[in-house]
């Protein structure tokens, strides 16, 4: 066997394969790994040329994998106006403030991030930003996307005032005289797509590769785009993008794009989804980038009242009303649009959040079954924020991956004040019912929905392991059955979201011959006491067995 180009040693190992780590030696050569073995039994694979790194009793594991995250609008937001730090309503108007005297001669201030539970009933109002901006339209979304708070001016440009009608796939807040407070929600939003400058294809790029430091930082090493939508007249087309950063030798992380399913687009839009699929097919290689994905977004989020519910929404009494939600398709059109795209091999990502949502997507995996026979198509659905308990046996049964995002079961703000105490007084005990899934043989995987929320890895399996908030001193969310083992979660993130990559042959675990994808941590995870696993950080990111992230000496050093 030839000599290896690098030799990981003095660290410990988590393969994947067994219950923890192990101290272990990786030799690695080739953009793979040629071996992994006991200290000191590589040597037959060292020669001069050899880099032998030291791990100083570090932590090797496999590359984390995000099956559901929004790089490019991240990326884009990061370098707009970043709301995503703030904490309260006053540094929200403050940082908005702040921008726009910055950058006086932007037409439109535009960005996101701020929190519903930053402001009363989750719904900031137009005379807060106008106090601050009233000569610019604003539109900020807000953490989760599925809203946004505008000004006067934005309505106005936009034409929209106390006539404008709801849409039929969102609504207005509105005052008294029926002109809108300030915050739109889901469908409302692309009522200002007509006079809101789209986003340019140099800052859109920048935007990706912005993301992608970020990610390698964390250790991701391969993502699933869960929005990349056929552009309309004028808008950048985001996978033409991630094939330029292909050609440009820029993108350094595994991509699979979900193509965006258009509520409003019809079975019209199947031919072009199929022929940007071959697009890539044919300019990209497999093991870098597919469009082989097809998003569907099935409903919107509890705390708005927008995802899809069984039982129907309650009042400030405690009172049922007569809303179920919203479900953005019919079911037999869904059951009839997923069982084409599954019978032309495509792999179906649902947005699947209310326990009404997940049955439909149940259901419909369950019709194309039926039509086209087992497909091996690795359809998943992400959220799942409230699951029947008849539903959770399904997902094995239809082999639908559970596509977790760990870091929202916990107790907070948003989830204590906006959401539960509108839903089913046993609806704690239902939400994120990550264990009941597992126990019932769902296969996982685990993303963030960056911007949504951080796409911190460790964050997300600290949350996953305690049902509690990194450094928080709250009570677990429901009950101790739905939390996870630190190997479940943590196999999630690594090997479960490579299965639905269709990379489980190649990364996932370390193994001899997978590619050289994986994060080194700065201690032993599983030596830490559950409460303290948040503490831990990525010191450095390898892909294809080069290392694409450093942590500064500062910062690694802290962190010890």
């Amino acid at each position: 066997m030839a000599a290896a180009q690098t030799i990981l040693e003095n660290g410990w190992v988590y393969t994947g394969h067994s219950p923890a780590p192990r101290r272990a030696d990786i030799a690695v050569d080739g953009g793979r790994i040629l071996a992994v073995g006991d200290p000191g039994t590589l040597s037959a694979l060292v020669d001069e040329q050899t880099r032998r790194h030291d791990l100083t009793g570090r932590l090797v594991v496999p590359g984390f994998q995000d099956a559901h995250m929004h790089p490019v609008f991240a990326g884009v937001e990061l370098l707009q106006c970043d709301l995503t730090t703030v904490e309260n309503a006053e540094e929200a108007v403050e940082a908005v403030r702040r921008y726009a005297e910055e950058n006086p001669d932007e037409p439109w201030i535009l960005g996101a991030g701020w929190s519903m539970d930053q402001f009363p009933g989750g719904t900031p109002v137009r005379a807060l930003l106008d106090a601050v901006v009233p000569d610019r339209p604003v539109f900020l979304q807000n953490r989760d996307h599925h809203g946004a708070w505008a000004n006067t001016k934005a309505f106005e440009s936009a034409g929209i005032d106390a006539a404008t009608p709801d849409p039929d796939s969102g609504r207005f807040e509105r005052e008294p005289d029926g002109f809108p407070a300030g915050t739109v929600h889901e469908g409302a939003m692309d009522l200002f797509n007509g006079v809101k400058p789209g986003t340019s294809r140099d800052l859109a790029y920048a935007g990706l590769l912005k993301a992608q430091e970020l990610m390698l930082s964390q250790g991701i090493t391969a993502w699933q785009d869960a929005w990349v939508a056929v552009p309309e007249d004028g808008q950048t087309d985001t996978l033409e993008l991630y094939l330029d950063a292909v050609q440009a030798g820029e993108l350094k992380v595994r991509v699979r794009i979900c193509q965006w399913w258009d509520r409003t687009a019809g079975r019209a839009q199947l031919q072009p989804i199929l022929e940007r699929r071959e697009r890539v097919a044919q300019a990209a290689t497999p093991e870098r980038l597919t469009a082989s994905t097809v998003k569907v977004m099935v409903d919107g989020v509890a705390e708005n009242f927008t995802a899809a519910m069984h039982h129907p929404y309650r009042d400030h009494h405690g009172h049922h009303t007569d809303n179920r939600g919203i479900e953005f398709f019919d079911t037999e059109d869904l059951k009839g649009f997923v069982t084409e795209l599954d019978g032309h091999g495509f792999q179906v990502h649902f947005h699947a959040l209310g326990d009404r949502a997940v049955t439909d997507a149940l259901d419909a995996l369950e019709h194309a079954r039926s039509v086209n026979g087992v497909t091996g198509n690795r359809h998943h659905l992400a959220h799942l924020q409230l699951v029947r308990a008849e539903d959770t046996p399904r997902f094995a049964e239809l082999d639908a991956t559970a596509n977790l995002q760990a870091l929202w079961a916990c107790h907070e703000e948003q989830m204590d004040e906006l959401t539960l105490p509108f839903l089913e007084p046993d609806a704690e005990e239902r939400h994120y019912p990550f264990g009941e899934l597992a126990r019932h043989g769902a296969r996982l995987a685990a993303g963030s929905d960056w911007p949504v929320s951080t796409a911190d890895p460790l964050a997300a399996i600290h949350v996953a392991v305690n049902r509690v908030g990194p450094g928080e001193r709250r009570e677990p969310l429901g009950p101790d059955h739905q939390k996870l083992s630190l190997k479940q979660i943590l196999d999630a993130y690594t090997q479960g979201t490579a299965w639905l990559n269709r990379l489980d042959h190649l990364t996932g675990t370390l193994s001899e011959g997978a590619l050289a994808d994986f994060a080194v941590l700065d201690r032993n995870i599983f030596e830490l006491p559950a409460e303290q696993l948040h503490s831990a950080r990525v010191l450095q990111t390898w892909i294809d067995g080069e290392q694409v992230f450093e942590r500064a000496a500062d910062d690694a050093e802290a962190t010890a």
